[in-house]
């Protein structure tokens, strides 16, 4: 009997365990078969991509979402531009012509400016800053050194992961804000091209800032190794930059100078400028070639003591220095480059230096 039992048993076992891993299998055979296909069209990330991602992955998708809203309200604003532009007749009639109507355009214009120029600030301080310091700080820089990656592929990833959603939003943005403003991008009513407003907005140089500035805010990160000290330094750091990149911005260019030689007075006035053009310095110029004042004799009541005064400092014409509209490009790349080249030395004290700090 308890032979049978254990036979019965061990059949009805056997049975059991054979049906139900013929039902396995058909069940993982099924959705295998109804996921592949789903599974080739999405791509996913794995391993420390994977890890970084996750980790991060509420402030990139913040970062990537906020670009989406900003360029579709930029599109917008973009129609609403050429729909008056084409309204007024423009580029036949100035937009001198158009009174206070085009201000709440140009108003637009200077509100998204403020917000694109406060990006790299924005992002050296809430994602640069923190992006090892935090791990550095609560110890999940230790249990990733642990594991089976090195800290090497660890910094890595982080830069890269951070490097390319920088990249991406301030890229699209530089595009877009560059594509809305190009209609009128020669009027000084819009926004002056030399200005911080137009300059740090567009071409290259948002991603350049931004670059500089989230890198340097990881690399100050990993020297404090204190978030919120980090946060704290990295905004001093960014608005540094800013102001330090504003004072050498004109310097990018190559000063374009004109003078006349049929005297100052009446009408023998500045020599004119090309459209869009941006005026540096203006002065007197002697027959000697001596630059004076354009206040020279200012001071001499009537038009003829003037001009006696002037005949005596041999002044023979006006000497205008400038910068036209058609450097802006060049002078956006090559300051940009300069900003690149940083943002790499960063990035090599960071492997070179950080990445044995990263314990």
């Amino acid at each position: 009997m308890s032979t049978f039992t254990r036979g019965s048993t061990s059949t009805s076992t056997s049975t059991s365990t054979g049906s139900t891993s013929d039902g396995r299998n058909g069940t993982m055979n099924g959705t295998m078969n109804a996921t592949t296909p789903e599974a080739k069209l999405r791509p996913r990330l794995s391993g420390m991509t994977w890890l970084v991602w996750r980790q991060h992955r509420a402030g990139f998708w913040t970062i990537l979402a906020a670009t989406a809203l900003s360029v579709a309200w930029i599109v917008h604003q973009r129609g609403q531009l050429v729909d008056f532009l084409d309204g007024h007749g423009y580029p036949g009639k100035s937009l001198d012509e158009a009174g206070g109507t085009f201000s709440q355009y140009a108003d637009a214009f200077s509100f998204v400016s403020i917000g694109l120029q406060a990006i790299p600030v924005l992002l050296g301080v809430f994602l640069g800053a923190p992006l090892i310091a935090g791990d550095l700080e609560n110890g999940t820089a230790k249990l990733v050194a642990a594991q089976s990656g090195n800290r090497t592929r660890w910094l890595t990833t982080k830069l890269a992961l951070a490097g390319l959603v920088v990249v991406v939003s301030t890229g699209v943005l530089s595009a877009v804000f560059g594509w809305w403003w190009n209609p009128v991008k020669s009027e000084s009513l819009a926004m002056e091209w030399t200005s911080a407003e137009a300059f740090n907005t567009t071409g290259p140089v948002p991603v350049a800032l931004t670059l500089l500035s989230v890198f340097g805010g990881v690399a100050l990160g990993v020297v404090l190794r204190r978030t919120l000290t980090a946060m704290v330094v990295t905004f001093g750091f960014t608005v540094a930059l800013q102001l330090v990149w504003g004072y050498f911005l004109l310097s990018l260019g190559n000063v374009v100078t004109v003078t006349t030689n049929k005297g100052v007075m009446g009408e023998s006035g500045p020599p004119p400028l090309p459209h869009g053009a941006y005026e540096i310095d203006q002065s007197f110029v002697t027959g000697s070639g001596d630059l004076l004042g354009w206040g020279t004799c200012s001071e001499s009541g009537a038009d003829a003591a003037r001009q006696a005064c002037l005949d005596k400092a041999d002044v023979v014409g006006w000497s205008t220095d400038y910068l036209p509209l058609s450097q802006m490009n060049a002078m956006q790349w090559f300051g940009s480059s300069i900003l690149f080249a940083l943002t790499a030395g960063v990035v090599a004290f960071l492997f070179l230096w950080g990445r044995k700090r990263l314990v």
